[in-house]
């Protein structure tokens, strides 16, 4: 699941990082809005924010939107030099390397914000899972080749709605070079948009239960899936 990459990957390896990556991926990303009443993923919101609460004279809200963009940025940038110096030595673990750093911030998020009093409990949380999905989200899009992308869903059920219309399509003639309705992609996109709804369900009610305990819990779930791929 984490060692091909781009064409030679199968449809079960990106169904199976589908399911797994976008579940823990909405279970943080509901999580950090139940606690602070924003996404820690959610860009395209991010930045409405901004826009919204800069023109309202909300400077300080926007200011928060803003960092949360940044601290996405730089968990992508992070995730993509990191695997790009261990394919330098073709070490099949680059992705798995990127996953298992997921899993230690998100322990080291957790351990951090433990003693903090609310409101910067929630503040640092939220901020600190925005770096880590950052960091997921490039490592996914990039061994997909962005066929599957597991911490925002946008794309995602853009994708279902092409892929709806060529089914609907399918029948009609003509001689253009038209791609053909392909039932695998739309599974995909179907099971992505589906874990990370119930990954978001699962997550705002473990967060109500076990507060930051969470962060350990989706930190063992990753460092499963990433293990494995060392040792191949």
């Amino acid at each position: 699941m984490l060692v091909h990459e781009g064409e030679s990957r199968t449809p079960e390896a990106d169904r199976d990082l589908a399911l797994s990556l976008a579940a823990v991926a909405g279970a943080l990303n509901t999580a950090g809005f139940y606690a602070v009443g924003l996404y820690a993923s959610n860009m395209t919101g991010n930045v409405s924010a901004i826009s919204d609460r800069t023109g309202t004279g909300d400077l300080v809200l926007a200011g928060q939107a803003l960092l949360l963009v940044l601290l996405f940025v730089l968990g992508a940038a992070t995730s993509t030099l990191l695997i790009r110096r261990r394919r330098r030595r073709a070490d099949l673990g680059a992705y798995a390397s990127s996953v298992f750093a997921e899993a230690i911030l998100l322990v080291a998020v957790g351990l951090l914000v433990l003693p903090l009093d609310e409101p910067a409990r929630s503040h640092t949380l939220v901020a600190g899972l925005s770096f880590i999905l950052g960091l997921q989200n490039a490592a996914v899009t990039k061994i997909s080749e962005a066929r599957v992308r597991t911490t925002h869903v946008t794309g995602t059920i853009t994708d279902i709605g092409i892929e709806l219309a060529r089914w609907l399509d399918r029948g009609a003639s003509g001689t253009g070079p038209l791609k053909p309705h392909d039932p695998a992609r739309l599974r995909l996109h179907l099971s992505t948009v589906g874990a990370f709804l119930a990954g978001g369900v699962v997550g705002v009610v473990a967060y109500r239960l076990v507060g930051v305990a969470l962060l350990f819990a989706a930190a063992a779930i990753l460092a499963g899936l990433a293990v494995p791929a060392f040792r191949r």
